[in-house]
């Protein structure tokens, strides 16, 4: 009989535990998880690459909403649990929902410490623990303003790192002498501090917190000793603590977290509770690999096994800090009893110190090479005695025997249970296993069958020397990655091909380049479908049920199941006659929010699906087309008023934005196109961080290319500066048509253009007239087939089925 299992929680323990259980014993469990965030499950360890801009949220997440779907499991997003009533085997969230269990485990993770300062509630002071707060500080990035972040830990440097990355001005506050003083030895501490700093970073030591000042929002920090900090964000990083609460409320024996056994079982025999929330042994958890421990032996006893148990093991400390390499383990604390042997290499700012107990080596640290790392810690690990190699201990594995050796050498020399991934608890044996039994050839292929690598990616380097030493030849780190499992050939292969043999329909490229499955996947559909709409715009049909629904419903899904309404204002023009008709709209389907954009138009939200083709024909009549909000394609044409208006325009600006946009409208693109037109190097309209800016000039027109303002920040690149608005047109157009034709699907133009190089780019369009003239006369020639109203399509009924309910459900009372 299948068992009811409720999980309060959905962070990378409960996520690793249910990976495991579904693994053991498959169909045993109806799985429930509350969620208090709105959002399926992520790696948090990846957070400090999403603020620095090296990652993007969906590169983090870790299973997505299909993986629950597939496996039969109900998720509550933005379920917060307040009560748990341990009589009725019952929790109940905030929005009301109850369900009963057979089992429970409780995985709610930790909070931030807050410093009990004046000050500290503070609008513009936050924490640093989910992707909320990442969110919180990317926004307050964009005001290139000064951040304070409190706190010199992991958590506080990775912080300041992304901050500064983000372009503010970051100083570090740590109250105690050296940064990570809980990681490092005063060493290492202070070759980590030069470090920040040499990035731009300003640090305090010995800096004490008195206050946090402003009136309404934050305005600077006042030490102890008198100075103040001036800040418009202020970031504590100063700590966590178990999230015990709930325990505690429903009666479980909690200390500093919820109590369990060595079989992650509390004090109640049918709840279990894992992760930064619990106590084992009178030790609590932060780091993610003890996590990932409890994770696997609640899974196995949830599964029935009952000798599984968690037992205590140190666990290295990485900084995910772009170009500082940095290890420690164990304890490295002076004492009487206790040996060191430290090497320094000032010139190329390499420490390294091992600390040793009767020959057995009891803590490491290691700054600037760190490669040894995972073999100091197999020694720890097995207390080995270091007696024979102690005169070259310190040069590491590939020194020992006197003189160095190929680093492949020492990788082969590493025993099958030496652990490789700290982060995952992957050893050596079963990366090779995997490699070998499973036939991997990638990297991607070995992340995903045995994690290894796939957190904070310190160990990649290791990992790619087993692969190299596993498959000899046969591996190639720079091979091709496929588009999806179904085929193994690369984004630029199949768009390759297409071309070649002339495959104009998707059943024929999946049969003429062998795909693997009978109707591909939701990677690869979208993206031939984009392929085949680029090269044969008169002949390929668009597959209506090859997009993702945004552009199948041509708006955009909110969380609520309605959608939000874009028209398109033409450099974002519009008039008392246009306005009136969104008032209109508005009210006539009681519309309940309406919002101006960043880019200049006005967007409806809350509209129920049934109800576009109606809005969309009230919109019509006004004479307004789809914005393409929701589309790969030109989205915007953001302008300000240039010489109509503007006493230092040296062009008009709006006239050149309404220009472009009416004649790119309609166009399909690998990824969503936002562009600018400025009227004077005021740049009033942001055009430095779009896809493709126009800065105008007393000499005409300076076009930009290539920047980026989400997620990722990026300034852009400068294609060149032509004379005319004509100029301007066809080299914006033979650029986008470049784009177009040789860029892989999703792929941004700024990642575009990284990938085939600035330099290439500049040459095809400014310096090579014939082929710009090829470029741009292909773009007309698609916007034939492009420039179609899909709002004025559905209103005359194409895809009617789409807004239709597929049936009307009604329920009626049962008797007395």
């Amino acid at each position: 009989m299948t068992e009811r299992l409720v999980i309060v929680g959905n962070g990378m323990a409960p996520g690793r535990m249910l990976e495991h259980l579904l693994e053991a014993a498959s169909g045993r469990f109806a799985v429930t998880i509350f969620n208090a965030e709105p959002r399926v499950n992520y790696d948090r360890i990846m957070l400090s690459p999403v603020l620095s801009g090296e990652k993007n949220f969906e590169q983090i997440v870790i299973h997505g909403d299909g993986w629950y779907i597939r496996n039969g499991i109900t998720l509550y997003k933005g379920h917060r649990v307040v009560a748990i009533d341990r009589k009725a085997k019952t929790v109940t969230s905030d929005h009301g929902v109850t369900e009963p269990y057979d089992k429970l485990v409780i995985a709610t993770g930790s909070v931030p410490f807050i410093i009990p300062v004046p000050g500290k509630n503070l609008a513009g002071v936050i924490t640093y623990r989910d992707l909320d707060d990442v969110e919180a500080m990317l926004l307050a990035a964009q005001s290139r303003a000064t951040a304070v972040v409190i706190g010199g830990g992991l958590l506080g440097l990775e912080a300041a790192a992304g901050l500064k990355a983000r372009g503010m001005d970051v100083t570090v506050l740590h109250v105690m002498p050296t940064l990570m003083e809980r990681q490092l030895d005063p060493a290492a501490g202070y070759l980590l501090q030069r470090a920040i700093e040499q990035r731009g970073i300003k640090v305090l030591t010995k800096a004490n917190t008195r206050a946090i000042i402003g009136q309404d929002r934050v305005e600077g920090v006042e030490l102890e000793d008198g100075r103040i900090i001036p800040a418009t964000l202020v970031v504590m990083a100063v700590g966590i603590r178990p999230n015990a609460a709930l325990g505690k409320e429903a009666g479980l024996a909690v200390e500093r977290g919820i109590v369990v056994d060595e079989g992650m079982r509390t004090s109640d025999p049918d709840i279990y509770a894992l992760g930064e929330c619990a106590e084992v042994s009178g030790r609590v958890y932060g780091l993610v690999a003890p996590l990932y421990e409890m994770a696997r032996v609640a899974a196995a006893r949830l599964a029935g096994d009952g000798t599984a148990r968690f037992i205590h093991a140190d666990t290295p400390t990485k900084l995910k800090v772009t170009g500082i390499d940095l290890y420690s383990l164990g304890d490295f604390a002076d004492g009487d009893d206790r040996e060191e042997i430290v090497l320094r290499d000032a010139a190329a700012g390499v420490y390294k110190r091992l600390v040793l107990k009767d020959n057995r080596i009891i803590g490491t640290v290691l700054y600037g090479e760190t490669g040894d790392g995972a073999w100091f810690a197999d020694l720890l690990k097995k207390q080995a005695d270091i007696s024979e190699m102690r005169d070259t201990l310190i040069f590491g594995q590939a020194y020992q025997g006197g003189s160095p050796l190929d680093p492949m050498a020492a990788v082969a020399a590493l025993p099958d249970d030496a652990e490789i991934c700290g982060c995952n608890g992957v050893c050596k044996g079963r990366i090779t296993a995997a490699i070998t039994s499973k036939r991997l050839a990638s990297l991607d292929d070995v992340r995903a069958h045995t994690k290894a690598s796939a957190s904070c990616g310190s160990c990649t380097g290791l990992v790619e020397q087993i692969m190299k030493l596993t498959l000899g030849e046969a591996y190639n780190p720079a091979a091709v990655q496929p588009m999806c499992g179904c085929t193994t050939l690369g984004h630029d292969d199949v768009r390759r091909l297409i071309r070649a043999k002339g495959l104009k329909t998707i059943p024929a490229v999946m049969q003429e380049l062998e795909w693997k499955t009978s109707c591909g996947c939701a990677k690869c559909r979208p993206a031939l479908n984009y392929y085949l709409v680029c090269d044969f715009p008169d002949e390929y049909a668009d597959d209506y049920q090859s997009r993702f629904v945004n552009e199948r419903v041509h708006a955009n899904i909110q969380k609520d199941g309605t959608y939000s309404v874009v028209p398109r204002m033409w450099g974002g023009v519009t008039s008392a006659k246009e306005l009136r008709a969104i008032a209109d709209v508005v009210e006539k389907f009681d519309i309940p929010t309406v919002k101006v954009t960043g880019g200049q138009r006005i967007d409806m939200l809350g509209v129920r699906k049934e109800d576009l083709p109606a809005v969309w024909s009230e919109l019509g009549k006004a004479g307004f087309v789809s914005g393409h909000a929701y589309a790969k394609g030109l989205r915007t044409v953001k302008t300000c008023v240039g010489t109509d208006w503007c006493r230092f325009g040296t062009q008009d600006s709006t006239g050149l934005g309404v220009r472009i946009e009416k004649f790119m409208w309609g166009s399909w693109t690998p990824a969503k196109v936002k562009m600018a037109v400025s009227g004077c190097p005021r740049n009033c309209a942001e055009a430095t961080c779009k896809d493709v800016g126009v800065i105008c000039v007393e000499s005409g027109y300076e076009i930009h290319f290539a920047g980026a303002a989400g997620l990722d920040i990026k300034g852009t690149e400068i294609l060149g500066l032509v004379k005319t608005e004509d100029d301007a047109l066809e080299h914006i157009v033979a650029l986008v048509q470049m784009y177009r034709e040789q860029a892989r699907y999703l792929e941004r133009i700024y990642k575009w253009a990284k990938r085939v190089g600035v330099d290439e780019i500049r040459r095809q369009v400014m310096e090579d007239a014939q082929k710009r003239k090829g470029f741009f006369e292909r773009f007309v020639f698609s916007q034939k087939f492009a420039q179609i109203d899909p709002w004025a399509e559905r209103v005359a009924g194409k895809d009617a089925h789409e807004f239709r309910p597929m049936a009307e459900l009604r329920f009626t009372e049962a008797a007395e």
